[in-house]
Parts: structure tokens; C-alpha cells; sequence
């Protein structure tokens, strides 16, 4: 049987995948994380739950996110960060600035990226650093 839970591909095969492709990934492994984090903090109604998660994964935050990540980035994580961050996107939500938006979508490359490598271990600890440096909405 297919592990669909854990997909793995080889470098080749990520490489030839675009940024916002991992973004797709990424953004829902983002999410995942969020409301594990969420459930697991004692959150119980699904109104809390889902206000909290979109104030979480919402591009202003996911920008703010980026930026206490960035600093401990290897070399590859960077450069995957960076063609993300520079990929041209078609719309820019409302809320968003075009700049927190391609943060965003970076944000999003960079654990889809991890994700598709099997580095559960390095997403979980920059997950760790976005979790002690952001608190949660009231």
C-alpha cells in the first residue's frame, strides 16, 4: 500500500517540480502543524480552532514567521526560499502585501520542499522557533 501520509521523492524529481508546486505541499503541511499545535494547546471548539488557524497561516503572520526562520537556514533551504520568494504569483490577497505574500508563499515552498525529503525532524524544529517566537491570537 501507498504511504500517502509521507510522500517522499528523490532530489531529481523535487527539483523538477516548481516553487508554487511546493508551496501547494507546503501550505498544507503548514497548516497541519498549526492545528496540531492548536489542538494539542487545549483549544476545543471548532470556532476557536478555525479563528485561531486562519489568524496563524494568514500571510501577515506566515510573513512574520519567515523572519525568525531565515537567519538559521542552511544554504539549500535559502536558495529554495529564495526562488520561492521571487516567483511571480497572479493575485495577492486582500490582506496581504505583495512582500508578506511572497514571504508567504516562500514560507510555504521551503516545508513543502522539507516535507517531499522526508526532514520531518528540520521541519519540527523550525516549526519549534516560529512556536516560541509567536503567541497565540486572543
Amino acid at each position: 500500500m501507498q504511504d500517502y501520509l509521507h510522500v517522499t521523492m528523490e532530489d531529481a524529481e523535487i527539483g523538477r517540480l516548481s516553487s508554487l508546486a511546493l508551496a501547494h505541499i507546503g501550505d498544507c503541511v503548514y497548516e497541519l502543524l498549526t492545528r496540531g499545535r492548536l489542538v494539542s494547546s487545549g483549544l476545543t471548539t471548532a470556532r476557536n480552532l478555525h479563528s485561531h488557524t486562519v489568524a496563524l497561516v494568514r500571510a501577515s503572520a506566515q510573513y512574520e514567521a519567515a523572519q525568525h526562520i531565515l537567519p538559521l537556514l542552511t544554504e539549500a533551504e535559502q536558495d529554495v526560499f529564495r526562488r520561492a520568494r521571487n516567483t511571480k504569483v497572479h493575485g495577492v490577497p486582500k490582506a496581504a502585501s505583495k512582500a508578506e505574500y511572497s514571504y508567504a508563499t516562500a514560507l510555504e515552498a521551503l516545508f513543502g520542499w522539507l516535507y517531499l525529503k522526508g526532514q520531518y525532524k528540520r521541519i519540527n524544529a523550525l516549526y519549534d522557533v516560529i512556536v516560541k517566537e509567536q503567541s497565540l491570537p486572543s
